[in-house]
């Protein structure tokens, strides 16, 4: 992005426990919904549902849903399914059914180093997020491993991926936190960083260390931050620029509290790349002379590489935790099923991937806008008829098994591990979940007991009301579909 972007974190702590403000597109843990084990005829689904949502406290919000068997079109209910709604990160369905579709689940990322003679290597990184210092420990010990020692000159490629490096239309709390990290071709640590902060005695600046001393040389500190007593509210408040060299730290922590950790987003990831990988070659005893970053150039025999895990773990990352950095990954990574044309972004390309493949798997195409791979952005608008489309068509594939492996499991797994225990849906329910300020979604599977299997979408936006309280009505709805019977 060209534009400067102010960055800011706010953790609130009361006692021990942490809360982070609510990261947009990623799901908190409501109470499950006191629910009954009564059943209900498929005629009466229409009148249990619409209890729910035509409460007064829900009057100003907008409900979207479709219910329907999983084998046939027919529709148990439907409330505004072909309207537009911001779906949050029930987007993820629809990218990572066109990944699974167009790359196949045994797709692998690539990070490669080539020797081009006269003592030169080449980096090229190509959007893998599951890089990690483990991964680039072992492309220096492969590099040992040939005798290398020395390395004169290192060429950091860049140009796999290409556009912004973070999506012009996400809102800027979320570009300063870490599910809203940037996205290129180098990707390591999920290009984020972290420090702490340590209280110390009452009166005394919280105490600042750095994770990573290397990145601690990027930043001037201003510390504005105090230790209080024990009876003091706590809170923290990180702020930076994001084109910037300095971060601001107010707020205050109890003595002898917890430490807090601060996770924040990398700001040049082909910079941090290299800063990291430079620490790494050190370790194996390898020096690194001239660096430089470059887009494009001549790649001629592969020396060492590491690659990602296979895509079917891949998804289980980004559906289960509503990774945003791998959907965005993803998202790239299909833009080599197609040609680039002049100007034209690698995330553009992916688009147009996701289009074709849902097309294929029978969604209409304008069931949907799309504008990035993970949901974050408030320009996204998708139906629910769109995710049940979706849902149904990757169901028929060979694949479609894995797709929904990936997904979270009601009260067991990932975002939902927390949602719908004690109740007749735990276990039985594989969605993803999705959430933005005013913005609650639900899209998935269910095993009904004693009804056939169904796919369903509940989308809420434009809701006053906490999150808590949207998504406690999804899931009175959702228990509700698993006491449908035939009658």
């Amino acid at each position: 992005m060209t534009r400067k972007i102010s960055l800011s974190l706010m953790l609130l702590f009361v006692g021990t426990q942490i809360g982070v403000t609510q990261p947009a597109a990623k799901a908190q843990i409501p109470v499950a919904p006191t629910t009954t084990t009564k059943s209900i005829c498929s005629t009466q689904l229409g009148t249990a549902i619409d209890a729910v949502i035509n409460r007064p406290l829900f009057s100003r919000g907008r409900w979207g849903i479709l219910v329907q068997p999983l084998s046939t079109g027919q529709t148990l209910y439907s409330r505004d399914a072909q309207k537009y709604f911001t779906p949050a990160s029930n987007l993820k369905l629809l990218t990572t059914a066109a990944a699974l579709q167009q790359l196949g689940a045994n797709f692998r990322i690539r990070t490669s180093i080539y020797q081009n003679g006269n003592g030169v290597l080449r980096v090229v990184g190509r959007g893998d997020p599951s890089l990690s210092d483990t991964q680039l420990q072992t492309l220096a010990q492969q590099l040992k491993q040939k005798g290398i020692t020395q390395i004169p000159r290192l060429i950091v490629d860049d140009s796999y991926i290409q556009g912004d490096i973070v999506n012009p239309t996400w809102q800027w709390e979320d570009v300063q936190s870490d599910y809203g990290a940037p996205v290129s071709s180098f990707i390591l640590n999920q290009n984020i960083f972290s420090l702490k902060l340590v209280p110390q005695a009452v009166g005394k600046s919280l105490q600042v260390l750095w994770i990573d001393a290397g990145e601690a040389k990027q930043w001037r500190i201003i510390n504005q931050s105090v230790t209080v007593a024990q009876n003091q509210p706590s809170y923290v408040n990180v702020t930076r620029e994001l084109s910037g060299t300095v971060l601001r730290i107010k707020g205050q922590l109890t003595t002898n509290s917890e430490p807090s950790l601060i996770d924040l987003p990398v700001v040049d990831p082909n910079y941090y790349f290299l800063r990291r990988f430079r620490t790494t070659l050190a370790t194996e005893k390898i020096t690194l002379g001239q660096t430089l970053v470059e887009s494009g150039g001549i790649n001629q025999q592969e020396i060492a590489f590491v690659e990602s895990p296979p895509l079917s773990e891949l998804l289980m990352e980004t559906l289960q935790n509503s990774n945003n950095l791998y959907a965005e990954a993803l998202l790239r990574a299909l833009a080599v099923k197609k040609t680039r044309v002049k100007n034209q972004t690698s995330a553009d390309v992916g688009l147009e991937v996701v289009k074709a493949s849902l097309t294929q798997l029978g969604v209409d195409p304008a069931n949907y806008v799309l504008v990035d791979g993970s949901g974050l952005s408030r320009l996204d608008l998708v139906t629910p008829e769109a995710f049940v489309q979706t849902l149904r068509g990757i169901a028929r594939t060979p694949t479609g098994y894995l797709y929904r492996a990936s997904l979270p499991v009601a009260g067991k797994s990932g975002t939902l591990k927390g949602r719908f225990q004690d109740t007749p849906a735990e276990g039985i329910v594989q969605a993803k979940t999705g959430t933005l300020t005013g913005v609650v979604s639900l899209s998935g599977y269910l095993n009904a007991p004693k009804y056939e299997p169904l796919v369903f979408s509940i989308i809420v936006n434009q809701s006053e009301q906490p999150t808590t309280v949207m998504r406690q009505a999804i899931d009175e709805i959702v228990v509700l579909l698993t006491q449908l019977q035939h009658c």
